[in-house]
């Protein structure tokens, strides 16, 4: 058969790729000259004449089908040109992966495919196929051998379907060799197809439009052309026909799809409902999570998901989500009164205290947790400070016998105020000062002591927290920065209706602190009616000054820590008070205990006397009142804040007075010792000590002292107690600040001058009487007559006699001291010469040889003890010359003056001490 007409040429093809069942225009030369020449179209290899639809001799509109070749020519065959060429391509791509019940615009015809789950082939559908490369780019298989990537990822699997895949094993069996940029396609890629996903029914929709289109287009046509004939009114026409074709399609293909269809809600129903539990399984698995971690104590994971829940499902309509919601909450409110057990039990630290209300406020419990913890804290306190004070009690009445626990020196940390007293110097006059006590009396602490320096550590160790609590609960740091912000304007009232409240709890608080320690140390400074609450001790002896003054520096410590935390001062007042009453408490107690300690001196008098004519008593009576001040010097000074414990005039007048008992007390002591009977002085180690042991060399060993002697040595301590003693004394008191020393020191002076004079004119008595009783006797001895005499040849014996006694009371006095000599022997002889002077004018008349003998008598007492006459002495002797008739001639005067040295020279040894006295004196 000729051909009249050139071959077919395709010259251009629209769209040049695309998936199986795109349509496509194919434009060209001699394409046909009508529907009916055209008998072939081929589009890489694959027949597409069944779609094909000839426009003109230049353009045919088809369908591009399954083609095995990517990429080929497209083949225009016609009757009148024959089988022709193209000069263009096109590029079949893979069309995208439809799973088997997804919607789809065109038939999807099926083909066999490898199943890698069940290694067998199955013949699907092929748009249902899972992508073989998910990643759009091209696989290049790694060397390493499946045994090394199963040890390597055990548990693992690098197929992209199964619930334990691991990407990274799929990169290395797939794409170890893959470049960077590559990879970074690859993500671009799957990108692209989750939007895809995600786009749903629109997507759908827009691949298929063309379709649609066509469709339309088809249905109007046919309804014209049945319209233009009228057959569409006809019974049995062609649209019924094609309707009930289309509805036995429609019926036939429900029957087949329906099981699948079934299954397929079926599996979307779970579906869904697995997805719902998947992106919801946080609220479906809080509850059970709340527990668990309520269990391990992670509060804060539990916050951290209420918050969550609530803030997505709080005011959720979803029934579903409404009951998980409130078993949420069921669980949520057990925690807050679990938080709240633990908040306000007792002991708690700090730190618990503060993340207990911080979780208390994230889940907004009712009311105040915090106030609920500060209450609880102040009734612990409160409660710790009375079971104190109740065991102590308790341990004291059961174990009468106990003195008391040992105090923990080396643990306590704070400055003790014992043992300064062992440290104090002795004075350098006479021996030391010793206590009768034990030194192991610094070591036991009386229950009382013991009780308030546990109570101070008791609410050292409370307060200071509680105080920070309230602190933070005022600045809001106790709770989260979220809760603040909520609840800031409501808390700042809370703040300020609820600070004189706490005020009172701290009020309490001391008020307890210092009621309890009064009922401890002061026990007559709390009311009766506060005696069972604060007290209930068994007061069987008073507390030393020793323990006061620790007891007083235990409550300063206190004090001064309290007041470190910022606490008002008003309301440490009452702590103030305390210390100051303490303070005069002590120094009432340490003054009378010094009195107690001064009255047993007495018994501590070993009459030793050293070379000034003292014993050690004075020096001892010094060192006593020198320890005592020195224990009260921390009690005496005044800390910050505090008053002077003489502010007051009572306390003045009384400490004054104490002052001056102890004074009185030991010239008590004096007095006693000087009129003691000799009988109860134990002299069985008593020796002397004088300055010249030659001249009394004569004392024994069984020397004993008689009372004369005792009164020498306690009038020698007098006049040193006058001179040195009391002035130093005073010296203390105003160097610790005393009030009243001029008083004390006026009346102690008095008493003492008063003891001195008595004791002075008892011991003149007992030496001056027996003298001067000897001088009538002696001078009248053997019947001796003024008026009828012998001339005289020197003084007579009486004379000597009572010079020989003089001389025994100096040297009794001189043994003693040395500063009593000239007052005893003034005195004596100034009753000697009162005596000899009343004598003499006694006597009626005198002869020549009886004046002179009178003369010389009373001539050579006179020079001899020259030394020691006063004022009265000589108007004695005065009187008594004058009362002798005056000699008359030069004889009488002459022999008058060689007698007096006759006895001057004669007794020259005898009267030595007098004139050694008389250089002494002249000397000074």
């Amino acid at each position: 058969m000729s051909r009249s007409r050139q071959p077919p040429l395709v010259t251009g093809i629209s769209p040049n790729e695309g998936i199986p069942w795109t349509k496509v225009t194919i434009r060209g030369e001699n394409l046909g000259t009508g529907p009916t020449d055209l008998i072939g179209l081929t589009i890489c290899g694959h027949n597409c004449l069944l779609t094909a639809e000839w426009m003109s001799a230049s353009k045919i509109v088809c369908r591009v089908g399954q083609a095995k070749n990517d990429k080929g020519d497209i083949i225009v065959t016609t009757k009148s040109g024959g089988r022709g060429t193209s000069t263009v391509s096109f590029k079949l791509l893979r069309p995208e992966k439809i799973g088997i019940l997804d919607q789809s615009a065109v038939w999807v015809d099926e083909m066999n495919y490898y199943d890698m789950r069940t290694d067998r082939n199955k013949g699907i559908p092929p748009l249902s196929l899972r992508p073989a490369n998910p990643l759009g780019i091209e696989i290049e298989k790694s060397k390493f051998s499946q045994k090394d990537l199963e040890m390597l990822f055990h548990g693992m699997s690098a197929d992209f379907t199964s619930e334990n895949f691991s990407a990274a094993w799929y990169l290395i069996e797939n794409h170890s060799n893959t470049s960077f940029e590559q990879l970074k396609m690859a993500v671009t890629n799957l990108k692209r197809q989750a939007n895809k996903k995600s786009e749903g029914s629109l997507a759908y929709v827009k691949g298929g439009l063309s379709t649609f289109f066509e469709a339309q287009d088809a249905l109007s046509a046919i309804h014209q052309k049945l319209e233009a004939d009228g057959t569409e009114k006809v019974e049995g026409s062609m649209t019924q026909k094609l309707e009930n074709v289309l509805n036995r399609a429609s019926n036939t293909a429900d029957t087949l799809f329906q099981e699948v269809l079934g299954r397929k809600d079926k599996a979307d129903s779970t579906r869904n409902a697995l997805n719902v539990l998947q992106r919801f399984k946080f609220l479906f698995n809080l509850p059970l999570n709340i527990e668990r971690n309520i269990q391990k104590g992670d509060y804060d994971v539990v916050i951290n998901d209420y918050e969550k829940a609530k803030s997505l499902f709080g005011k959720t309509e979803v029934q579903v989500f409404k009951k998980y919601y409130a078993e949420v909450e069921t669980r949520i409110e057990a925690l807050r009164e679990l938080l709240l057990d633990k908040l306000l039990e007792t002991p708690s630290t700090l730190h618990d205290q503060k993340r207990y209300i911080r979780y208390l406020s994230d889940l907004h419990a009712p009311g105040d947790p915090a106030w609920q913890c500060i209450g609880a804290q102040h009734k612990w306190i409160l409660q710790l400070m009375h079971s104190c004070k109740e065991g102590y009690v308790k341990e004291l009445k059961g174990n009468p016998g106990l003195h008391s626990p040992m105090l923990d020196l080396d643990n306590d940390t704070r400055p003790s105020v014992l043992g300064h007293l062992s440290q104090t110097a002795s004075l350098k006059r006479g021996s030391s000062f010793q206590s009768g006590r034990d030194d192991t009396w610094r070591y036991k602490t009386p229950h009382r002591v013991a009780f308030v320096e546990k109570l101070t550590k008791l609410v050292l160790s409370q307060l200071p927290n509680f105080w920070k609590l309230w602190i933070s609960y005022v600045n809001g740091s106790l709770f989260s920065e979220t809760a603040e912000k909520s609840g800031q304007i409501e808390r700042s009232k809370n703040v300020r209706q609820r600070q004189n409240d706490f005020k009172k709890m701290i009020q309490e608080v001391m008020h307890s602190l210092v009621k309890l320690t009064r009922g401890a140390l002061l026990p007559l400074s709390i009311r009766d009616g506060e005696a069972k609450q604060y007290g209930g001790w068994e007061l069987k002896c008073e507390l030393s000054g020793q323990w006061l003054a620790h007891a007083v520096q235990t409550v300063r410590l206190t004090h001064e820590s309290l007041t470190a935390l910022e606490i008002p001062n008003d309301l440490l007042q009452t702590i103030q008070d305390l210390i100051l009453d303490l303070r005069v408490r002590c120094i009432m107690a340490t003054l009378q205990h010094t009195a107690e300690e001064i009255k047993r001196l007495a018994e501590k008098e070993d009459w030793v006397v050293d070379n000034e004519g003292l014993t050690s008593l004075p020096c001892q009576f010094e060192q006593c009142i020198v320890c005592s001040l020195q224990s009260l010097k921390g009690v005496l000074e005044c800390k910050p804040g505090e008053a002077s414990v003489f502010q007051q005039p009572k306390t003045q007048e009384e400490v004054c007075q104490l002052s001056i008992n102890i004074m009185q007390v030991f010239i008590y002591c004096l007095e006693q010792l000087s009129t003691k009977p000799d009988a109860d002085i134990d002299t069985t180690h008593l020796s002397v000590d004088v300055s010249s042991p030659d001249l009394f060399g004569s004392i024994h060993e069984d020397f004993s002292l008689t009372s004369e002697q005792r009164l020498l040595i306690v009038l020698s301590n007098c006049c040193y107690l006058e001179r040195h003693t009391f002035l130093n004394i005073a010296e203390h008191f105003e160097k610790h600040n005393f009030q009243g020393i001029e008083k004390i020191t006026q009346v102690s002076m008095a008493s003492l001058k008063e003891l001195d004079q008595r004791l002075f004119e008892n011991y003149i008595e007992l030496k001056a009487d027996p003298i001067v009783g000897s001088l009538e006797p002696g001078i009248y001895a053997g019947y001796f007559d003024w008026k009828d005499c012998l001339p005289p040849t020197g003084v007579r014996n009486y004379l000597k006699e009572a010079l020989v006694n003089i001389i025994a009371v100096h040297a009794e006095v001189f043994t003693i001291s040395k500063e009593l000599v000239p007052r005893v022997l003034s005195k004596v002889i100034e009753a000697v010469s009162e005596e000899l002077s009343r004598l003499m004018q006694c006597v009626s008349s005198f002869s020549k040889n009886g004046a002179l003998q009178a003369r010389l008598e009373i001539c050579a007492l006179r020079d001899t003890v020259a030394a020691y006459l006063t004022p009265e002495s000589k108007s004695s002797f005065k009187q008594a010359l004058e009362a002798l008739p005056q000699l008359s001639s030069g004889a009488d005067k002459k022999l008058l003056e060689e007698l007096l040295n006759k006895f001057k020279s004669s007794m020259h040894l005898q009267l030595t001490c007098f004139q050694a006295a008389s250089s002494t004196m002249m000397k000074t």
